[in-house]
């Protein structure tokens, strides 16, 4: 189990933006927090729908967590305690614009998912959605961050993050350049 000083830094890495120059302005905030924000003001059933909701928007914040789930449970293993770290690094980084409920449920639906379609289909259809190449970057930096929680990425890990980088057509080196761009964020 991570503890909360662990969380707190994988999640600011998560939300600060690629490079990792610090979010000042609205032009220096990361993918995931503007994602994440249209996500959390999805409408709910009895709500009606709120000003500021992009829905393309909140499919990319799926997806950026579809992608570090992918690589999280790559080793077949994903319990409860690596459940709730996950989801708990996942809220922290959206700097509170999605209720950790509502990342529950998420994870929940990826999870019925990835055994529904398989590992293939699920790296396939995330491809499909993500069509700028700085969102396919964003989804394979926070999945490498993710891999990297544990301080050291395993060789499944490491497959499932090549299969996003080839799937996301962003060429040889993606993997390594997001995992030493993690690996220089966490360690400033």
């Amino acid at each position: 189990m991570q503890s909360e000083d662990r969380i707190n830094m994988l999640a600011r890495v998560a939300r600060t933006p690629r490079g990792g120059a610090a979010p000042d302005g609205d032009n220096d905030r990361s993918i995931l927090l503007l994602a994440a924000a249209s996500y959390g003001a999805r409408p709910t059933d009895e709500a009606t729908v709120p000003t500021g909701f992009d829905p393309h928007a909140a499919l990319l914040f799926e997806a950026i967590v579809e992608g570090a789930y992918l690589v999280a449970s790559a080793d077949g293993v994903f319990d409860d305690v690596e459940k709730g770290t996950f989801e708990r690094v996942v809220t922290a980084a959206c700097g509170g614009a999605v209720p950790q409920g509502h990342v529950a449920a998420l994870v929940g639906d990826l999870e019925d998912q990835l055994v529904e379609d398989g590992l293939e289909t699920r790296v396939k259809r995330l491809s499909e959605g993500l069509t700028r190449p700085e969102h396919a970057r964003e989804v394979l930096r926070i999945a490498a961050l993710l891999a990297q929680a544990s301080e050291d990425v395993s060789e499944v890990e490491r497959s499932v993050l090549e299969k996003l980088a080839v799937a996301f057509g962003l060429g040889e080196g993606a993997v390594e350049a997001a995992l030493s761009d993690v690996r220089a964020s966490l360690t400033s």
